[in-house]
């Protein structure tokens, strides 16, 4: 059975749904893959949706580049090289190794006494031992996942996700479609758009006289503070950098970090370090806020306003002299009902959502068992579908914003959650399981070094900003859209810090000078 797909349905929803004012004729140029959906094993539209959210991503900024330059270009998207991106964090090579374990020793799912599941997520150190005290095991290297299994065996799994969630950890239950339909933040998420773009006060509109050979890249010259972790947020963020902008991740020195996650998700940016309980340190990111064009944040709702750093006293730290400031905002499960303060990521939510429940039933389905999905083992996604989605949808709608300053002025909220681009994805319809798990089905390469050849292709060598002993590169994936004119920034412009505290608090390009339309 072929693949059947209208390519640019989703790419045309959303180019025309977020905010207004984009030319429906851009969208002429944005040159997608047919039947895109053969390029990854799942029932779900997980390569639709990839090649969608990174060709946004780029034809927003080439827009922005239009509208700055006049100059005009395609932006291509191929399906399957889209996906690999979608698992970048497994395919960089570091001092010719692969990367490290990617998830901790215990999380993941398991079974609970009412013959449930419940989906534990461990890798901050902080949440594995809440995990575990809860479940009453040390937190140590030889506690294994048999033990967790074993004590979770005592809990239902609604009773479980309660408790932990008592305590501020990450622990959900498995749910089915229905299931989550019916639950109040599944209920309180209905209709919400998986990005939204908002004027929130206004701002002298950014002046664009420069001559058009004066950019390289789309986002020459625009600041980004990356103040995000794991891995939404700071896809976003890598994103705006591979189009030109200087974005410097702000991570705090107290906070845990994923190395093996930061490798990948900071390159092309620059790292430092503020510790946002000391007063000098916050007095140095205001004055970095006071010239940055983009405040990136992806922590719990409420965090940076315990701190000061919510976006409305972020606007009010801008001085608008000569443009507003994007406030770009991420969480887990939205700004309104029950779970809008808890934490997430991508796992939890696909779990409970619906995606695994539905998942497993579809390969329950090719695999010819007639079987009812509470019955089944749950079926993670073969990549975080949800977190690059919304890093990219977050790209896209920063560059929204940065075009409304141009054509109408005023600062602007932009907002994600993975639980409303869950809901998108879902809105994009099936596979139908003979094709998502079938023969046409492109499974995801190994990681492995020396790379997959596939991932070897399209891979290009990084230096780094922090040397290693042997001076060693590394190799990542290249980015997923070509841009005819303005190609993106890779190792050969750019470099990887590799740890998060390369460079000074500070800009290296000057503040905009007032110019006239």
């Amino acid at each position: 059975m072929p693949c059947i797909s209208d390519e640019r349905l989703p790419a045309m929803k959303l180019w025309l749904s977020i905010g207004g004012g984009l030319p429906q004729e851009s969208l002429q140029s944005l040159i997608l893959s047919n039947e895109p959906d053969c390029a990854i094993t799942s029932s779900f539209k997980i390569a639709s949706a990839a090649q969608t959210t990174i060709g946004l991503a780029g034809l927003s900024a080439a827009h922005f580049h239009e509208l700055r330059t006049g100059i005009k270009q395609t932006v291509s998207i191929n399906a399957r090289h889209a996906v690999l991106e979608f698992r970048s964090e497994a395919y960089y090579t570091l001092e010719s190794q692969a990367p490290g374990a990617l998830w901790d020793t215990i999380a993941g799912l398991y079974r609970t006494r009412d013959n449930k599941f419940v989906r534990l997520h461990t890798n901050f150190p902080h949440h594995r031992l809440g995990i575990l005290s809860i479940l009453g095991l040390p937190d140590s290297p030889e506690t294994t996942r048999n033990q967790v299994q074993g004590a979770l065996m005592q809990w239902d799994a609604i009773e479980f996700e309660e408790k932990a969630a008592e305590s501020g950890l990450c622990a959900f239950a498995l749910r089915t479609f229905d299931e989550w339909d019916r639950h109040p933040q599944g209920l309180a998420l209905r209709n919400e758009p998986p990005v939204t773009v908002i004027k929130i006060s206004d701002a002298p509109r950014r002046e664009v006289s420069r001559p058009s050979s004066s950019y390289k890249h789309p986002l020459e010259n625009i600041k980004v503070l990356d103040l995000s972790r794991v891995l939404a947020g700071p896809v976003a963020g890598r994103t705006l950098a591979a189009h030109g902008a200087d974005v410097l991740l702000v991570t705090s020195p107290k906070l845990p970090a994923l190395p093996t996650l930061d490798v990948d998700t900071s390159r092309g940016k620059r790292t430092t370090q503020l510790d946002l309980n000391l007063a000098e340190d916050k007095q140095k990111l205001q004055e970095l806020i006071f010239d940055a064009d983009v405040f990136l944040q992806a922590y719990r709702p409420g965090a940076l306003e315990n701190k000061g750093f919510g976006t409305l006293d972020v606007v009010k730290m801008k001085d608008n002299r000569n443009h507003g400031i994007i406030c770009a905002n991420l969480c887990a499960w939205g700004w309104e009902g029950p779970w809008k303060n808890r934490r997430g990521f991508d796992s939890l939510v696909q779990t409970a959502t619906g995606f695994n429940a539905a998942e497993s039933q579809a390969y329950a389905e090719f695999q010819g068992r007639l079987s009812s999905a509470s019955g089944l083992e749950p079926k993670p996604f073969p990549v975080q579908a949800l977190d690059h989605a919304a890093g990219y949808l977050m790209a896209y709608g920063i560059n929204v914003a940065l075009c409304k300053t141009i054509t109408e002025g005023g600062s602007w909220e932009v907002r994600v959650s993975l639980a409303a681009v869950a809901q998108w994805l879902r809105s994009l319809g099936r596979v139908p399981p003979e094709v998502g798990f079938g023969q046409a089905a492109k499974p995801m390469p190994s990681v492995s070094f020396p790379p997959d050849d596939e991932v070897r292709k399209l891979s290009s060598e990084w230096a780094q900003s922090y040397h290693s002993s042997n001076g060693t590169r590394m190799t990542a994936l290249k980015h997923a859209a070509i841009l005819s004119q303005t190609p993106v920034k890779d190792g050969n412009e750019a470099t990887a810090p590799i740890v998060l505290n390369c460079s000074s608090p500070e800009w290296i390009i000057p503040s905009p000078q007032t110019e006239l339309m």
